[in-house]
């Protein structure tokens, strides 16, 4: 449909993630209780959800001309690398559990290292094969309040858990991210102001990775 309606694929935002309880260790929990099944399906929706599109829209960036024009593609049965004539961002969303194992959710954070490893490699998988005009990266936000996370960190009342209040605590600029602060590196990654920037995993966390006791 993509290509149907607009000839050509410029950026491709890999956003699929999410967690199930199964695959999560709470504090009365050890990591035998893990479900098997349900870290299966973390690791299915995370890095699949992430392998399957890029499989798909990264076709459409290979026979892309540096023209940029949807015209003209060249058939993808070529043999790999004649003329390097891919053009085209792929951004790939991880998670500040991808940098360090934090704590409960071994499932979740384990997909989304995986997201970060592929990122790497595709970055220098489609670049030697089909030209530099193919960049991939990764983002790994930090720790934003959204509807997803809500029930996790606040309270009925609105207070912060007693998770949300550590992850304060070491985040030095002492706040969650607000959804639009991904915008700017979103944007920055789409465009050729970055077009020398690929197998990169930029932290988006204010400061939380960096931080120490």
């Amino acid at each position: 449909i993509t290509m149907e309606r607009y000839g050509r694929v410029d950026v491709l935002i890999n956003g699929a993630g999410g967690n199930q309880p199964g695959a999560t260790v709470p504090p009365d929990k050890t990591i035998f209780d893990l479900d098997i099944e349900a870290m299966r399906g973390v690791v299915d929706l995370n890095l699949f959800g992430t392998v399957i599109p890029t499989m798909v829209y990264a076709r459409a960036m290979v026979g892309r001309a540096d023209s940029g024009s949807g015209a003209g593609q060249e058939r993808l049965g070529q043999a790999a690398g004649a003329g390097k004539k891919g053009q085209g961002s792929i951004i790939n969303i991880a998670s500040e559990s991808a940098l360090r194992p934090l704590t409960r959710v071994a499932g979740y954070g384990a997909a989304k290292a995986a997201v970060v490893n592929f990122t790497k490699y595709l970055c220098g998988e489609l670049a030697l094969k089909f030209g530099e005009g193919l960049r991939v990266n990764a983002i790994a936000p930090g720790f934003f309040l959204t509807e997803q996370n809500r029930a996790l960190l606040t309270n009925p009342d609105g207070s912060l858990t007693p998770r949300a209040e550590a992850i304060i605590a070491h985040t030095p600029f002492g706040r969650f991210g607000e959804p639009e602060e991904l915008l700017g590196t979103l944007q920055w990654l789409a465009s050729d102001a970055s077009r020398f920037v690929s197998g990169t995993l930029t932290v988006v966390d204010g400061g939380f990775d960096a931080f120490s006791i």
